[in-house]
């Protein structure tokens, strides 16, 4: 329990991280289990992640955290939204594939 205590807090440190980075307003950051979605964002200022996330590694987390994020200023998955994510992650795309490999072993619809 001790380790994930730790695990979670390190986690909700690095989103916090990102939402400097990415100027995006958080209020609140949870990390409980979720059955669809890998993460949700509220236009409050909310974000819950996924219990799951943490068994996942460094990058795959980054992606899921930059995705919310930049829901904060791009409320879609168009042109602008694509471009924030390559800006800021590289070739995400690969992180995308990845994590959605692993979320078809997991049983997780969506993201």
């Amino acid at each position: 329990m001790k380790d994930l205590d730790k695990n979670k807090r390190r986690f909700k440190a690095r989103v916090l991280d990102w939402a400097r980075k990415l100027d995006a307003r958080v209020l609140t950051v949870a990390v409980r289990p979720m059955r669809k979605k890998w993460a949700s964002f509220s236009t409050a200022g909310r974000l819950t992640f996924d219990i799951d996330l943490l068994k996942l590694r460094q990058g795959l987390q980054d992606y899921v955290i930059v995705h919310e994020l930049l829901h904060v200023h791009v409320p879609n998955h168009g042109k602008l939204w694509k471009s924030l994510m390559r800006a800021h992650l590289g070739d995400y795309e690969i992180q995308e594939a990845e994590l959605q490999r692993f979320a078809d072993t997991a049983s997780k619809k969506g993201r």
